[in-house]
């Protein structure tokens, strides 16, 4: 299922994630060297927070986008909702601890690193979940999508040029066996 949302041939949603992925995690990264050392590594993850939360905000918008066009009643569907709910418990979670640190950053109460740290614990769930989304149900994966797709910003179809280890169609090789596309028949 191609994404709705795509920029240069690529989902958005995909291309924003690692944004708050990674500002998140280096920020709790950052209060586990806070807790052995100054303050300014908590000052540091205050920041980095403000811009996860903020990324992850922008990211949510595009996943939205994406799930909506997932049919109701499948497997994907399921895995989306939870995908999506549980990033915004992260979201919360880690809006929750920046709240809790204005008032003094280099400093902030244990509230504030425990709402971190459950944030990046369920982070990692629902990262699982996304690449379930993707690496799994092919939600974003372009339709025909194979070994040798041409590249997105030619403005050919993925299907283009399917021919891959003497297999015609969508086939793939996948450990000696050979697949079908997203599906993933066996040959």
């Amino acid at each position: 299922m191609e994404s709705r949302a795509r920029l240069l041939g690529h989902p958005i949603h995909q291309m924003l994630i690692v944004f708050p992925l990674g500002l998140l995690a280096t920020a709790v990264a950052f209060d586990v060297i806070g807790l052995v050392r100054d303050g300014i590594w908590n000052t540091m993850a205050f920041y980095m927070i403000a811009a996860g939360v903020l990324t992850g905000l922008v990211a949510a918008v595009f996943g939205l986008i994406d799930y909506l066009a997932i049919p109701r009643g499948t497997r994907a569907r399921y895995i989306g909702t939870l995908h999506g709910v549980g990033n915004v418990v992260v979201v919360a979670l880690f809006a929750a601890s920046w709240l809790l640190r204005r008032p003094a950053p280099s400093d902030p109460p244990a509230e504030a690193l425990i709402f971190s740290f459950l944030g990046v614990l369920i982070a990692t769930a629902t990262g699982w979940l996304g690449g379930e989304l993707v690496d799994r149900l092919a939600v974003g994966v372009d339709d025909g999508a194979h070994l040798n797709s041409p590249s997105s910003l030619s403005g050919r179809p993925a299907g283009e040029g399917r021919t891959i280890g003497g297999f015609a169609g969508p086939e793939r090789r996948h450990g000696g066996a050979a697949y079908a596309g997203a599906e993933r028949r066996m040959i």
